[in-house]
């Protein structure tokens, strides 16, 4: 009888520990906390711990959210194209002493992927140069034309002073003018190689976390 009294007795701690050692397989929705590619529920896939649409296959089943410098700077539309959905933005985020923002590589030359001219001086350029194109919502009309910004590698730490010479357009593409390419998202900074290379990173990253401010 103490032998069975003493197995009921232990009973309840096996269970207890059985029930806390397990570990959760929670599949989670937009935005919801995720380790691997099948804790996020339909189409959703885990980036930075976070569950969210997939780019490449264009879903929108999570709320679009605002960029991640926030300012409530909301879609203008919806742009069609290679069986994809792209947001169109009028807007970009605040400017600031330290605006957030996605670093992307351009090639301004002739036949380059920028498409046609720059456009604040109609012109090509080389890839040599210290230049940037601005989302629409920064490139303002056109009124940042010429000017200098600071742009700091957040993973680097180094900074590079570069002039504006052209929009990156978030309102239009998927045509010739725009070398085919979809609508630019609104936080980018479009660097030369000389901008890469003066902050240290490599441009077969695709894409690097900055800051910029006007210079």
């Amino acid at each position: 009888m103490k032998y069975i009294g003493a197995l009921l007795l232990a009973l309840p701690i096996v269970i207890s520990i059985n029930l806390f050692s397990s570990p959760s397989h929670a599949i989670s929705s937009c935005n919801g906390p995720c380790h691997t590619l099948d804790d996020c529920t339909g189409q959703l896939i885990c980036i930075n711990g976070k569950c969210h649409d997939d780019p490449d296959v264009g879903t929108h089943v999570c709320p679009s959210t605002p960029s991640p410098s926030g300012g409530g700077c909301q879609p203008s539309g919806t742009m069609y194209c290679q069986d994809k959905s792209y947001p169109k933005y009028s807007c970009s985020p605040p400017v600031t002493s330290s605006t957030q923002a996605t670093l992307t590589n351009n090639d301004f030359s002739e036949g380059g992927d920028g498409g046609g001219p720059s456009e604040c001086d109609s012109s090509y350029h080389d890839n040599s140069e210290k230049i940037v194109a601005l989302s629409t919502g920064w490139y303002a009309d056109g009124s940042r034309c010429g000017n200098g910004i600071k742009i700091t590698s957040t993973k680097t730490g180094r900074s590079v002073t570069a002039k504006v010479v052209d929009e990156c357009d978030s309102m239009n593409g998927c045509d010739g003018e725009h070398a085919n390419q979809p609508p630019c998202r609104n936080n980018i900074v479009d660097g030369s190689k000389a901008v890469w290379d003066a902050l240290g990173l490599d441009i077969a990253v695709g894409e690097e976390d900055v800051t910029w401010s006007m210079a």
